[in-house]
């Protein structure tokens, strides 16, 4: 029963949950950067040594910035790493602070929910098209775009309870 008044809404374990997935974004984000600098190098090696330029590593390698940019805004916002303009929050008070952030954050929550929606239906209606020279579904290409927005969702509608809870230890959020 103590611990159930200290953690209500079992933040401690959403805590964790964000983690984990935080934790396997980086690793898939890790392995695309190196899977595509390999297949970089291997294209320049095709073209100025084999002098055969293969040409699906260039679709390929746009799938992997998707995979790249999109998991890593989404553990920005989790981790607080995004690029953000603090200077007006800086010089307000307190009260205010807590508001803009509040506010920030609903404003992101929206922003993820926009991106499932809109990235899921895009991804839907594009996936039985094939991406040229590599015959995958052009699907893929949204499909980043898609995560992204749930876990944006997910993690500013976190951010939020941590605020309403007075739990959010956010090193720009409020001081």
């Amino acid at each position: 029963m103590g611990d159930e008044t200290k953690d209500p809404l079992g933040l401690t374990v959403i805590d964790k949950a964000f983690g984990l997935i935080v934790l396997v974004c980086k690793i898939v984000t890790g392995v695309a950067l190196v899977l595509m600098t390999v297949l970089m190098g291997y294209q320049v090696f095709g073209r100025y040594v084999l002098n055969d330029t293969p040409t699906w590593v260039d679709p390929s390698s746009l799938l992997l910035v998707m995979v790249i940019a999109f998991l890593g805004a989404a553990v920005g916002v989790q981790e607080n790493t995004h690029l953000a303009v603090a200077v007006f929050r800086s010089m307000a008070p307190r009260k205010v602070r807590t508001v803009m952030v509040i506010l920030t954050d609903l404003s992101m929550a929206a922003f993820g929910g926009l991106m499932l929606w809109y990235g899921a239906a895009l991804t839907i209606f594009k996936w039985n098209t094939l991406i040229p020279l590599i015959q995958w579904p052009e699907g893929l290409r949204s499909l980043p775009l898609t995560i992204c927005g749930g876990l944006v969702l997910l993690f500013s509608l976190g951010h939020l309870a941590r605020q309403i809870l007075g739990r959010d230890d956010r090193t720009d959020s409020i001081e």
